[in-house]
Parts: structure tokens; C-alpha cells; sequence
């Protein structure tokens, strides 16, 4: 706007204004907000946007492979076996933990599978599992002192790994228990299941 044109208040509000942001944080952040949200929002409504391409998912078959009875089973006694086959990093340990676990199976939920190798660079966790009150740890990993807790999942409780321990999926039949699936990746694959 041209000053000559302005009356004596207009120049003196301009005066006060010139210089400064016309946009308090507050507006700036609920605008910027509004803006984000309004181009995700129709970034995704629309099929003819990139990235809104249909992929088809892939599904693994894992193979249902007995590794043990429950009968074998004593309260917190490891059982070793190799799982989805006998390649590469595929070493796993089954245990009754005497406590509820998540995904466990049995009349007791407490039977728990997961793999040996450390997630963050392959330790052997071999020998590792603790007992400790209400605890059930695999762990400290031999490389970097990584604990898994195994009654939720194999969740990371300290050191450096940044993924949980790769669950092992069971189920029981009779006294038979089998490996199904694993939940997570064993590490040093890009695929749980290696090619034949």
C-alpha cells in the first residue's frame, strides 16, 4: 500500500507494525498445523497420489515342526532346538518359565520359545537364561550386555540392542508342542524362512 494515501492513524499503525512479525507463535504453529494435516489428509484420500500404489502382501508358510512334549518340560529347564530350519542364526531355546508369559501356551501360559541370537549384532544368548523372583531374563549378551525379558515377549531391558528377541509362535497338541511362526526377525537374515 502506498503511504501518501494513508491517514495520520493508518501511518502511525504502520509505524508500531512495521518491522515486526504480523504472526504470534501460537497462529504460527496452528496454521502450519492445519497446513500439514490439510495436505496428508489429501495425499492419502486420493488413488492417483504417489505412494497410494497397491502393493500385495507377502505371506510366509512357516512349517509346523514338533520341538518338544510337555511332558519333557521341567519348570525353568531350557530346551534347545533349531527353528524354521537348521541354516543360518535358526538356534532356539523352549521353556516352561513356572509363570505366565506373553504368548504363552499351555494350561498354564508359561511355555515360551524364542531364538538365541541377540538382535542388535548376533551374540549368542546361549546359557543365558535367568531366573530371578518373578524375572524371566535371556541375557546379558556376551557382545554388549543386552537382557531380553521373556514374560513380555522378549522385550529389550537393557543394553543395545534396539529390537525385542524374536518370539517363537507355539502350539500344543496333545503333548506335543510345535513351532508355527516367529514373531520378529532372526538376525543375520532379510527372511526368516531362507530359500530352498
Amino acid at each position: 500500500m502506498n503511504s501518501t494515501n494513508l491517514s495520520k492513524e493508518e501511518k502511525q499503525q504502520e509505524a508500531k507494525t512495521h518491522g515486526k512479525c504480523m504472526l504470534s507463535r501460537r497462529d504460527f504453529l496452528i496454521y502450519s498445523g492445519a497446513a500439514s494435516a490439510t495436505t496428508i489428509v489429501s495425499v492419502s484420500l486420493f488413488s492417483g497420489a504417489v505412494g497410494a500404489a497397491e502393493i500385495p502382501a507377502r505371506i510366509s508358510k512357516y512349517p509346523r515342526k514338533k520341538i518338544g512334549t510337555l511332558s519333557q518340560l521341567k519348570d525353568n529347564q531350557v530346551v534347545d532346538f533349531n527353528y524354521p530350519d537348521n541354516g543360518l542364526n535358526s538356534q532356539g531355546m523352549l521353556v516352561k518359565a513356572a509363570i505366565e508369559c506373553g504368548g504363552g501356551v499351555g494350561k498354564d501360559k508359561d511355555i515360551v520359545a524364542f531364538s538365541y541370537m541377540c538382535t542388535h549384532k548376533g551374540g549368542p544368548l546361549n546359557g543365558s537364561y535367568k531366573v530371578t523372583g518373578e524375572h524371566r531374563t535371556v541375557g546379558q549378551c556376551p557382545l554388549h550386555l543386552s537382557t531380553f525379558d521373556i514374560r513380555r515377549h522378549g522385550i529389550i531391558v537393557s543394553g543395545q540392542a534396539y529390537e525385542s528377541l524374536p518370539q517363537i509362535l507355539l502350539e500344543v497338541d496333545g503333548n506335543d508342542i510345535y513351532a508355527v511362526g516367529i514373531m520378529g526377525l532372526l538376525f543375520g537374515r532379510n527372511e526368516n524362512i531362507m530359500a530352498v
